[in-house]
């Protein structure tokens, strides 16, 4: 009996596991190994970490355990860091695993492959800015989400007993950074149900964004829509701020000082950076694997990339596809779609992105968006109630895609009821 392909996927984001599901669901079809690497246990929908670090969402129950979803979805699973690749002996080489404590669980090692797929995701670019790597938190992970909320908490209960503003700085007008602002509100509008009243009055936030608009990414409308709801909410809106340092007081732009006591940094994004130039592959100047429009990466044909370390150009377009969960999925699903023919000797066919539009979030606010190129209302603006909803489908269906209809259903019910008995916001 022939040895069966091994398939390696490293990054167990959005592409990542959901390609696994793909191919574990196909794998009589391809009689191929999958092995989904990451180093974290857990999977989080990436666009929702600012509800987690802000507390407004329960990560007990959004959090999707690696080892018990592999076993029902036909992939198995390693814990582990990609730190370096072997494309000439097609081996991924691992850093070790480590407790808490920095006791030895796992020393390193290396996984063979077949064919590899990077799929490690993004992160908030510092740009070199002095000081932002030792002030400022990041909200690119479960865990650096789940470090701000704790940060978070402890700041709100000193303001509570001191009777102190709480002044947040974030810096990037992205959706994170317009997301997490107005989630941060909503929670101490929440908490003030708990016995201080005045807790909401107490935030001051401002949102700083080097660009002269925030969401630069979307149109201009949404644009203008959001920093007005943000303003009316009571934030300060800062565009065309170009922050010079992070310092223990808050952040530095030309000759001011925005004070703060807790500082975010949502402002650009890069891959990883040991991606650049891993073992002669081709990388952009943000460290992103530069691909064919099959996917494969450009100088190895067995090692692919997909959503936000990937970077594609499509045809007559002068930029690159953004790197948003809309990519992500529908690269993950193409080449779910079309690796096992490729494997039994078919050609791969390029991968076309459809724009379904854009989406933002103000909480329960208000939210905006377009409807993309695609359907009846082409091109069309929505906002409040319709696009709320809009915005919290695109998480069902990803519950979905990665559960199957019916554990979807239970698992939003599940949900539901729990909203009904628990606090709305994480109090502990």
């Amino acid at each position: 009996m022939p040895k069966a392909l091994r398939i390696v996927i490293i990054g167990g984001g959005i592409a990542g596991i959901l390609l696994a599901v793909k191919l574990g669901q196909r794998r009589q079809q391809h009689q191929a190994q999958v092995t989904l690497i990451d180093k974290s246990p857990t999977h989080i929908w990436k666009p929702m970490l600012h509800t987690i670090a802000a507390g407004t969402r329960d990560v007990q129950q959004q959090q999707v355990i690696f080892l018990a979803h592999a076993r029902d979805h036909g992939y198995t699973h390693q814990p582990g860091e990609m730190l370096g690749l072997d494309r000439e002996r097609r081996l991924v080489h691992l850093g070790a695993i480590t407790t808490l404590d920095g006791g030895m669980v796992l020393e390193p090692r290396s996984v063979e492959y077949d064919v590899l797929v990077l799929a490690l995701g993004s992160q908030a670019n510092d740009f070199g800015v002095p000081g932002v790597k030792d002030h400022c938190y990041f909200i690119d992970s479960q865990q650096q989400a789940e470090i701000f909320n704790q940060a978070l908490r402890a700041r709100v209960f000193r303001g509570v007993a001191r009777d102190e503003m709480l002044r947040v700085a974030i810096v990037g007008g992205g959706a994170t950074g317009v997301e997490l602002s107005a989630e941060l509100s909503r929670l101490l509008e929440v908490a003030a149900a708990y016995g201080d009243p005045a807790i909401r009055e107490r935030l001051q936030l401002t949102l700083l964004e080097s660009g002269p608009r925030i969401l630069a990414a979307f149109p201009p409308k949404i644009s203008a829509s959001s920093q007005q709801r943000l303003e009316q909410i009571g934030f300060h809106v800062r565009t065309g701020t170009h922050v010079s340092e992070a310092i223990s007081q808050g952040f530095r732009h030309d000759s001011a000082l925005v004070e703060a006591d807790l500082m975010v940094w949502a402002a650009g994004v890069k891959a990883a950076d040991f991606l650049n130039g891993l073992d002669g592959l081709e990388t952009n100047r943000v460290n992103q694997i530069v691909v064919a429009p099959n996917l494969q990466s450009t100088r190895d044909d067995r090692v692919f990339a997909l959503g936000d370390c990937s970077s594609l150009r499509s045809p007559g377009s002068e930029r690159a596809l953004p790197p948003t969960a809309q990519v992500a999925t529908q690269q993950a699903e193409h080449l779910g779609r079309h690796l096992p023919a490729w494997l039994a000797g078919e050609p791969l066919p390029d991968f076309v992105f459809r724009d379904f539009g854009s989406l933002v979030s103000l909480s329960d606010y208000d939210a905006f968006g377009t409807l993309g190129s695609f359907g009846f209302f082409r091109g069309g603006f929505v906002q409040g109630r319709f696009a709320q909803l809009s915005h919290a489908m695109l998480y069902r269906r990803h519950q979905q895609a990665l559960h199957g209809l019916r554990k979807a259903t239970l698992l939003w019910t599940a949900e539901r009821i729990n909203g009904l008995v628990q606090p709305k916001i994480r109090l502990t």
